[in-house]
C-alpha cells in the first residue's frame, strides 16, 4: 500500500464493508422482536429466554481462534458467506419446532456472526488511513442501522406471512452473499493482514496488553447490563409490561436503534478530535442519567428520552474500536478478536442477568438498577491512557 493510501481515507472500501455490516445485521438483529411471540408460542419464563442470547453469544468464546486464523488467509470470504448462513439461520426461527431448535439456530448464527465480525473492524483500519474513528463510525452505523430496519423487515414479515412464514425471506440473504462475492472477491483489503516472517507470538501479546483488556472488561461489562437489557427486552417490556402492540413495541426499538446509528456516525469522528478517552468519559457519565430519566418519565417524555439515550448508548462502540486499533502496531486481527470476546461475552451475561431480574422484580426496576450499575463504567475510563 503507497503512503498517500495508507494515509488517506478509501471511501469506496469503506462503505462497501459497511454495507455489507448492514446486510449481516438486519437478520442478526431477528431475535429480539421475535422474543415476545416465541415466550408466548413456547410458555417460558423471561430468564429461560435470556439464554437464547447466550447460545448466540457461545461462539464468540472462540474469536481468538478465529483472529488466528483470519491473520493467516484472506477474511474477505469470511465477509462474503456468513451473510448467507446468518439469513438461513434467523429467517427460520419462526418455524422452530422447540425451545432447543431455536437456541441450536441461534449458535449457528453465532459462529457466522463471529467470522464476520472479528476481521471487518481490521478491514476498515486499512482502509481509513489515519482517519481511523471516522471509518468505525461509518462502519458501526451500518450496524446500528441494520439494529434499526431488522425489527422493522421481521415484523413486517409476520405481519404478511404469520410466523410460520419468516423462512421466506432467505432468498434475499442467499442473492446478497452472491452479489458481495462479485465485487470482493478481487479486493485486496485482507491479503496482507499477516505478513511476517517470524512466528506470531499471540500468548506475548495477549500478556503485554493484559492491563488494557482489563480496562476494556471493566467498560464494557458495567455498560452492557444497561445496554443489552434494552436491546434484548425492550420490545418485551412494551409488549407485556406495558400492554402495547407489537407493532408499536418493534418501532420503538427501530427508533431507538436509529437514534443510536446516529450516535455511532458522530462519536468516532468526535474521538478522532477530542480523544477516545475523553470520549468516552462523557458518554459513560451521561447515559446512566438518560437512563434514569427514561424510567422515570412517561408519555412523551419517555419517548424523547429513549432516543436521546439510544444516541449515547451505542455511541462508545466505534470509539473501543478505533482504540483496539490504535494500540495494535502487531497482530491487529487477533487484537480485535480478543476486544470483540469481551465485548460479545459480557453482552451474554449481562443479558441473562437483565433477564433474572427481571424476572424477579420486573424490566422497569432493571432499568433502573442498570443506570447504577452503569456508572462503574467510569472509573475504568480514567484509568485509559490518552493518545494521540
Amino acid at each position: 500500500m503507497s503512503k498517500e493510501q495508507n494515509s488517506g481515507f478509501r471511501s469506496s472500501g469503506v462503505l462497501l464493508v459497511s454495507a455489507t455490516h448492514l446486510l449481516h445485521d438486519i437478520y442478526s438483529s431477528f431475535l429480539a422482536p421475535l422474543r415476545p411471540l416465541l415466550i408466548e408460542k413456547f410458555g417460558v419464563t423471561l430468564a429461560l429466554a435470556s439464554l437464547w442470547d447466550l447460545f448466540q453469544r457461545i461462539p464468540w468464546f472462540f474469536n481468538p481462534i478465529i483472529g488466528i486464523i483470519a491473520e493467516k488467509t484472506a477474511a474477505r470470504y469470511f465477509v462474503i458467506l456468513t451473510p448467507a448462513v446468518t439469513a438461513v439461520s434467523m429467517s427460520l426461527l419462526g418455524i422452530a419446532p422447540s425451545f432447543v431448535m431455536v437456541s441450536i439456530l441461534l449458535f449457528v448464527m453465532g459462529i457466522s456472526s463471529a467470522m464476520f465480525h472479528v476481521p471487518s473492524p481490521v478491514m476498515i483500519k486499512k482502509l481509513s488511513g489515519r482517519y481511523t474513528g471516522r471509518g468505525m463510525s461509518i462502519f458501526m452505523f451500518g450496524g446500528e442501522m441494520a439494529r434499526t430496519l431488522g425489527p422493522l423487515v421481521i415484523t413486517g414479515a409476520v405481519s404478511w406471512w404469520g410466523l410460520e412464514g419468516t423462512w421466506k425471506l432467505i432468498p434475499f440473504g442467499l442473492v446478497a452473499s452472491f452479489i458481495l462475492f462479485l465485487r470482493l472477491r478481487k479486493i485486496n483489503i485482507s491479503s496482507d493482514l499477516h505478513k511476517s516472517e517470524k512466528r506470531p507470538e499471540y500468548w506475548q501479546t495477549v500478556k503485554k496488553y493484559l492491563p488494557f483488556f482489563f480496562i476494556l472488561v471493566g467498560i464494557t461489562l458495567f455498560r452492557s447490563i444497561m445496554k443489552s437489557g434494552l436491546t434484548a427486552f425492550l420490545p418485551t417490556y412494551f409488549y407485556i409490561e406495558k400492554g402495547e402492540s407489537l407493532w408499536f413495541s418493534n418501532t420503538t426499538l427501530a427508533v431507538f436503534q436509529l437514534a443510536g446509528a446516529v450516535g455511532t456516525i458522530f462519536s468516532g469522528t468526535v474521538s478522532d478530535r477530542i480523544g477516545r478517552k475523553t470520549t468516552l468519559l462523557i458518554i459513560s457519565l451521561l447515559t446512566p442519567v438518560l437512563m434514569a430519566f427514561f424510567v422515570m418519565s412517561s408519555g412523551l417524555w419517555s419517548f424523547v428520552f429513549l432516543v436521546i439515550l439510544g444516541f449515547f448508548v451505542f455511541a462508545p462502540g466505534p470509539v473501543l474500536m478505533a482504540l483496539v486499533q490504535d494500540v495494535s502496531k502487531d497482530l491487529p486481527v487477533f487484537m480485535n478478536s480478543i476486544y470483540m470476546t469481551i465485548s460479545f461475552v459480557s453482552s451474554a451475561i449481562a443479558v441473562v442477568f437483565a433477564g433474572l431480574i427481571g424476572d424477579w422484580l420486573g424490566l422497569e426496576k432493571t432499568y433502573l438498577i442498570s443506570s447504577f450499575l452503569a456508572l462503574g463504567a467510569v472509573p475504568f475510563v480514567l484509568m485509559l491512557k490518552r493518545r494521540k
